[in-house]
């Protein structure tokens, strides 16, 4: 009789269908996610609503760090080009937060007329209060890299007496706020200013549960010797694990980012392996997208999951008549009893709870008897998004991701190593020998057929036991070493003539000195007689 009501039930059970993971999570969001961040009050407590702008826009890097660590120059060296309102000096020069972004001719967007645009993923900000918009500004340029991902520019972190100074809007939550929206945060050191002031120390601890976004950056690292380089790194460790309580270390990548000779060349090398290293995570950004902006939606809603236990059982205590201060003082003392309860009763972990102390501070201006008791069907419609809605969206993710493989940020500093001799390992390793006219191999080629003389060749070749005798004397691992024999025998009979095993040998001293091996092999180390069978 009423078996509609169960075709009914299982209609709305089935994962949502989507064109895009843009649409989709907007969808979501707003169908599913922001009821119940709306009934518990979400918003007053933590992150204001989202936008479509927050789900459209380009990925955003933000960039942090005490003053004159770098920021602005950092920007200047990416984009290979001046910004609007960019000022670079030793001293605290960016007083305002910049937003470098692409546009069609250069120039400033002040902060109120910012977040009235509802392209712009700003709208929230409004929040903060005309201290904080008059120093809030938008650089548009048309720049390549700006095609593909947006840079935020922020004042520097103040130290010593100047971090007293009140800059008229709370800063550190402004900085968590762009935590939650951007791609990448990166934390500017300067290897001779390495002391985090109280102000940097509550700016990190601020962006807690953003780890997976940070990275840190050590500048300026040409300016002082190897040894005192290494005893820098390993102090900004140090005080790096006393800030961020993670088991994991942070990466950091040493460098000098700016376009000046650098002072001390020793350890070239090194920065330019860390600057590749660095580009390429930048550049990977636009890839993983739509996989950051997914996670960061699964955040949120774990944590209005939480808060919404939280409040309904606040509001569960409360009496209903007389008693209701001191029953709120109470309550807002015990919290931490309350999360322990929450925790054990719905299986929920500790880290998906808010922050004990700032909720408690939070709690204290708010009308307990405004609050909402407990609504299952809000929990359950978020719960159903958790479970089988995102699995949807994952490979939706996926199949965008192999629909554009090639999408990554261009232009400026990332196309500067690209190409030609300046290329990162040009020259070096399987690449020496790239220009030259003669092979490469040829100039040890001597040394190395005295030993092979010795192996007893039959015909002009020796077997693969006989090579192997030799070529373990490397003491490399039989994975690298089958690599290299794959590579040297190059007609396939599975034994090796002399340039073969010269190029064998070539090849382990390749690997000896710390570069990687070939996947295949390049023409230039073919051998001369070798080059018409491969054509």
């Amino acid at each position: 009789m009423f078996s509609w009501l169960g075709n009914d039930d299982r209609r709305r059970k089935d994962p949502e269908v989507f064109q895009t993971v843009s649409e989709g999570l907007k969808k979501l969001y707003k169908t599913k996610l922001l009821p119940l961040e709306e009934h518990y009050k979400f918003h007053e407590f933590h992150s204001p609503a989202l936008e479509d702008a927050d789900f459209d826009n380009k990925p955003m890097v933000l960039l942090v760090g005490q003053y004159s660590t770098g920021k602005t120059t950092f920007i200047r060296y990416l984009l290979e080009q001046d910004f609007p309102g960019m000022r670079i000096g030793p001293e605290p020069t960016t007083d305002s937060f910049i937003a470098v972004m692409q546009g069609d001719v250069e120039g400033i967007v002040p902060g109120n007329a910012l977040v009235v645009d509802p392209k712009k993923p700003f709208r929230k900000l409004n929040a903060f209060g005309n201290a904080f918009l008059n120093r809030f500004v938008c650089a548009q340029l048309p720049n390549p890299v700006l095609e593909s991902i947006s840079v935020i520019d922020t004042p520097g972190i103040l130290s010593g007496e100047k971090q007293r100074i009140s800059r008229g809007y709370d800063f550190a939550a402004v900085l968590e706020w762009f935590a939650e929206r951007v791609d990448r945060i990166i934390l500017l050191f300067d290897a001779h200013k390495l002391d985090i002031s109280d102000e940097f120390s509550e700016v990190i601890k601020a962006l807690k549960n953003h780890e997976d976004k940070m990275r840190v950056v050590l500048n300026k690292a040409d300016q002082i010797e190897t040894q005192q380089l290494m005893r820098v790194y390993g102090a900004l460790m140090w005080s790096l694990g006393k800030i961020v309580n993670t088991p994991e270390v942070i990466r950091v990548y040493i460098g000098s980012f700016w376009s000046h000779p650098l002072l001390i060349p020793d350890n070239r090398k090194l920065f330019e392996a860390e600057e590749q290293d660095l580009f390429r995570d930048i550049q990977s950004l636009p890839r993983n997208a739509a996989l950051r902006k997914l996670n960061d939606l699964i955040k949120r809603a774990r944590l209005a999951k939480v808060h919404a236990y939280i409040i309904s059982s606040l509001k569960k205590e409360m009496p209903s008549m007389f008693g209701k201060d001191n029953k709120k003082k109470e309550l807002v003392n015990n919290l931490g009893d309350i999360y322990a309860r929450i925790e054990r009763e719905h299986q929920i972990s500790p880290g998906d709870f808010p922050n004990l102390r700032k909720m408690q501070d939070q709690l204290q201006a708010q009308d307990f008897s405004k609050f909402q008791p407990l609504k299952s069907k809000l929990l359950e419609t978020v719960e159903d998004m958790l479970a089988n809605d995102i699995a949807q969206l994952m490979v939706l993710v996926r199949q965008e991701e192999s629909q554009r493989p090639t999408q990554m940020v261009k232009g400026g500093a990332f196309e500067g190593t690209l190409h030609g001799p300046f290329g990162h390992g040009y020259g070096e390793g399987a690449g020496e020998g790239i220009d030259d006219a003669e092979w490469v191999v040829a100039r040890d080629k001597p040394m190395y057929d005295e030993i092979f003389y010795t192996l007893s060749p039959v015909d002009g070749k020796i077997t693969g036991a006989n090579a192997k005798k030799e070529m373990v004397r490397s003491k490399l691992p039989n994975t690298v070493l089958g690599k290299i024999w794959k590579l040297a025998d190059i007609d396939k009979d599975g034994m090796l003539d002399d340039e073969e095993f010269a190029l064998a040998n070539h090849l382990i001293k390749v690997k000896l000195e710390g570069h990687e091996l070939p996947n295949e092999l390049p023409s230039h180390l073919l051998p001369p007689s070798k080059r018409k069978i491969t054509e």
